[in-house]
């Protein structure tokens, strides 16, 4: 959806007709983003303070921590309202099989959706082209898959040094 919405949808011909100023964040700055907030442990929703911090860019350093702090709060404050409010009596509702199977439900949909925005960021990475670059592509995913599979490496590990592979290539 971020991706949709910072970097698609401001290209479209209506939206620049309509708002040119409308905030746009270049498609390698948003993947070089979402790699390395996937690499960190913890919740994948911290894309939202890179996401505030590129919106920001063009307006100098303070403008871009203040959308880092932002996207930040918009993003973790519902949530830290719902446990708040909710958490007290959540003890009593996760008791009925209805919610626990929902729960299951939710978890097998929020899987499902990480693994289909991957496919659909993939479908910028030429994979069929056999040039130079696609191969590269194809053997840096065979190899990082490799690396987390077989190997202990830390995930952060191979995607700085995929980051130190991409600025030389």
């Amino acid at each position: 959806m971020m991706f949709e919405q910072f970097v698609v949808r401001p290209q479209t011909e209506y939206v620049l007709r309509k708002n040119p100023n409308v905030v746009k964040i270049d498609r390698d700055n948003f993947y070089t983003g979402a790699g390395v907030v996937r690499a960190m442990p913890g919740p994948v929703f911290s894309i939202a303070s890179f996401m505030g911090g590129m919106a920001m860019k063009d307006r100098g350093t303070a403008w871009q921590v203040l959308g880092c702090i932002i996207g930040s709060i918009a993003i973790f404050l519902p949530s830290a309202l719902l446990v708040l409010f909710f958490f007290p009596i959540w003890h009593n509702i996760k008791k009925f099989a209805t919610v626990y199977r929902a729960l299951e439900g939710i978890n097998s949909v929020v899987v499902g959706i990480l693994v289909g925005a991957t496919f659909y960021m993939m479908k910028d990475v030429a994979l069929t082209d056999l040039n130079t670059i696609s191969v590269l592509s194809i053997l840096i995913i065979i190899g990082t898959s490799a690396l987390l599979q077989f190997t202990r490496i830390p995930s952060p590990v191979i995607v700085i040094s995929c980051l130190v592979l991409g600025w030389f290539f």
